[in-house]
């Protein structure tokens, strides 16, 4: 017997024997994200492996979606019979075999504030109501908007308008959503927004709305009255820190794409948005999710990913996912977190990442906004933040989730003016920033200064001077 088939039969008898310590039953998601060394068959190796550790073969990860679920790659997710640390396996036996890396595919929160953080909901009617009233049709960029939407606090502190208006810039290229989906249907939103994909129930799309799978549900719940009276009480102010986007248990966080899309939408108007749904309605996804929507968002050749969700571990393929990207020129961006303190989150702690932390509309750090300077590149607002919301309506939100779309908008308007735009030069860009107390990087976005800076030194510029789409 070679010592080549003498080692392979070891390696079956020592599986055979973990086998049969193993408890027979174990959780549905002890599932494992698997990368196969290159230059061999990954297909055929992740099979082998999977049949030593009795483990099912789920999907591929970095392959299209929208084929069959297991084809060839060298990224796979797997789900694991054995109630074992696969880490501790692969140490000694399953490199032999060809795999090069292995995690656990983790679940991955929507960011929300402790219910002690920020402004009290009776504050934040006050300060907020009247803006959710002002709903006169207003043209913006050839879509018609509620006036609210243009004349709240945040357009004037980044100073949106000016920076359109003065230098001739609304957006370009396609920025890449990964979230809860988003409503393609919204007037403010439907000629922008492309086709995307449904990582949760692995169909074309990405339609939040299909969170609500029964006509008893959507008119329960998505009816225009029920909408109507949602705007005009306190539950308008659909923040993560209630967590009340519906008071219906699994959608906490229904509506919570759309929201980032109208941030979005509102700094970069002309911009293509792609909605990649790896997360439920429940404000969860997997980290096998995200990697699709990561990879599928390069494929669709999209310019900017914003990321409006933050996990307090790293993940080794979540950064060679987000490498593959910054190497095929996009920039993304990515939530600080709503924790309140200074410590690391990813994917914004990332190097090739710009994260972002939220500030007041007195240009304040917001208590419920992490920060330090390893984690945060620059603050945008996100109290009371204005914003597109499911059935043609709007909400106004706070967090870093809704701080981060500011700046991937303005990452967009770069794109308008350079479609060649690197990482690293949207992120001094950006850097051109109000400097602010509170370890938030260079400071607070000031989009007309970005596009400023932008603008002396980047060479073959798009945009008419003097020409913006406002009423």
């Amino acid at each position: 017997m070679s010592p080549r088939v003498r080692r392979f039969v070891c390696l079956l008898v020592m599986f055979a024997m973990l086998a049969s310590l193993a408890p027979t039953s174990y959780a549905a998601d002890n599932r494992y994200i698997v990368r196969i060394k290159s230059g061999l068959n990954g297909l055929s190796v992740i099979q082998l492996v999977c049949k030593l550790l009795g483990a099912t073969l789920v999907r591929t990860l970095d392959g299209d979606p929208s084929g069959p679920a297991v084809q060839q790659g060298s990224l796979f997710l797997i789900d694991s019979v054995l109630g074992l640390e696969l880490d501790d396996i692969l140490s000694f036996t399953l490199k032999l075999l060809g795999v090069a890396s292995a995690e656990p595919d983790l679940a991955v929160p929507l960011l929300r504030p402790e219910s002690s953080s920020g402004p009290t909901v009776d504050d934040r009617s006050d300060a907020y109501t009247d803006y959710l009233w002002r709903r006169e049709p207003t043209s913006y960029y050839g879509t018609s908007v509620w006036r609210g939407y243009l004349e709240q606090p945040a357009v004037g502190i980044v100073r949106l308008r000016e920076t359109q208006c003065a230098y001739g810039t609304s957006g370009a290229g396609l920025v890449a959503i990964i979230d809860t989906g988003i409503d393609p249907r919204h007037p403010a939103l439907a000629a922008v927004v492309q086709p995307g994909y449904d990582f949760t129930r692995n169909v074309g799309g990405g339609d939040e709305t299909a969170d609500f799978t029964s006509t008893q549900e959507s008119a329960a719940f998505l009816d225009e009255e029920k909408i109507e009276r949602v705007n005009q009480e306190s539950a308008a102010f659909l923040d993560q820190e209630s967590a009340a986007f519906l008071d219906r248990p699994g959608h906490e966080a229904y509506g919570h794409g759309t929201m980032v899309a109208g941030v979005v939408h509102l700094v970069a108007p002309t911009a293509k948005i792609l909605p990649l749904k790896a997360f439920s309605a429940d404000g969860t996804a997997y980290t096998s999710d995200i990697l699709r929507a990561v990879y599928f968002a390069v494929q669709k050749k999209a310019k900017v990913i914003n990321m409006s969700f933050s996990r307090p571990s790293t993940s080794a393929e979540l950064k060679k996912a987000l490498d593959s990207a910054t190497a095929a020129g996009v920039i993304a961006v990515s939530s600080a977190g709503n924790d309140g303190v200074k410590a690391l989150r990813w994917p914004a702690a990332f190097d090739n990442v710009v994260g972002v932390a939220s500030t007041s509309d007195s240009d304040v750090r917001s208590s419920f906004s992490n920060y330090g300077n390893s984690l945060v590149w620059l603050a945008a607002p996100g109290e009371g933040v204005i914003t597109t919301y499911p059935k043609g309506s709007y909400a106004a939100v706070w967090g870093t989730s809704f701080s981060t779309p500011l700046v991937a908008g303005t990452t967009a308007l770069f794109a308008g003016m350079k479609s060649t735009l690197s990482q690293s030069e949207a992120a001094w860009a950006l850097a051109q920033a109000k400097p602010v107390y509170g370890e938030v990087g260079y400071g607070r976005l000031d989009i007309y200064k970005a596009v400023g800076a932008g603008r002396l030194v980047w060479p073959n510029l798009g945009g008419l001077v003097g020409s913006c789409g406002w009423n």
